[in-house]
């Protein structure tokens, strides 16, 4: 009998959790709230952060090269600026489309701040010259007058990829477009200093992935962050 009893009592909860919070779910269904908050906080680590979390990761090295424009651009044209850079070229078939696509997100966000610039330098430079590099742009409609498409010296731009940034990029007949590189961002303060976020143990993540949403939106709050705006 006292089994039965037990029984009787977890079907009065049972039944009593359903009379009070079933409607409520199904209201917050059809309003949206958990398609629209609860879905995408699951398992994900906050896109806002303070500057204080933005540890430095290292410095930017001295570079130089041509811009879409005919203009020479160096690192000290960024100074004072905050920015984003990625390794890309004009024929690629794969993953830069998607890379450009999203750096046009950010383009949009802070069109209207001087203090914010891009730096896409390309790792095909025998074929993206500064006039390809002007075409590629305005394709792809940009506006931003610190967004500079960067080509120059082969071995400089390798250089400053593989081991100025450790973003990798690389020749390879093999593969479709014939060259290889990395789809992740990296985000520069004021100081030319590259900034990124940390893991849950304290451990910088470095870069942004500049493929997915998640790391655009992260981006966002970064650059505003170290915007002060």
């Amino acid at each position: 009998m006292k089994g039965n009893y037990t029984y009787v009592w977890i079907s009065l909860v049972i039944l009593v959790f359903g009379i009070i919070f079933i409607p409520k779910i199904i209201d917050r269904v059809r309003e949206g709230d958990i398609v629209d908050s609860d879905r995408h906080n699951i398992g994900q680590k906050s896109v806002k952060v303070s500057e204080e979390e933005l540890v430095k990761v290292g410095q930017v090295p001295p570079f130089e090269f041509t811009d879409q424009h005919n203009k020479t651009i160096t690192n000290a044209d960024y100074k004072g600026k905050v920015y984003v850079v990625e390794f890309f070229f004009t024929t690629c078939p794969t993953i830069c489309p998607v890379m450009n696509r999203n750096m046009l997100k950010l383009e949009k966000v802070f069109q209207d701040n001087p203090g914010f610039g891009i730096a896409s330098f390309t790792i095909n430079p025998e074929n993206d010259t500064p006039e390809v590099l002007l075409e590629y742009a305005k394709e792809y409609g940009v506006k931003h007058p610190n967004w500079h498409f960067l080509t120059g010296d082969h071995d400089a731009i390798y250089n400053l990829a593989n081991n100025g940034f450790n973003l990798y990029a690389g020749v390879n007949p093999e593969v479709e477009g014939g060259f290889e590189h990395s789809g992740m961002f990296a985000l520069i303060d004021a100081e030319g200093n590259i900034r990124s976020r940390t893991d849950k143990f304290g451990n910088p993540l470095v870069y942004y992935d500049g493929l997915e949403q998640e790391g655009i939106d992260m981006l966002k709050n970064d650059i505003a962050v170290l915007l002060k705006q």
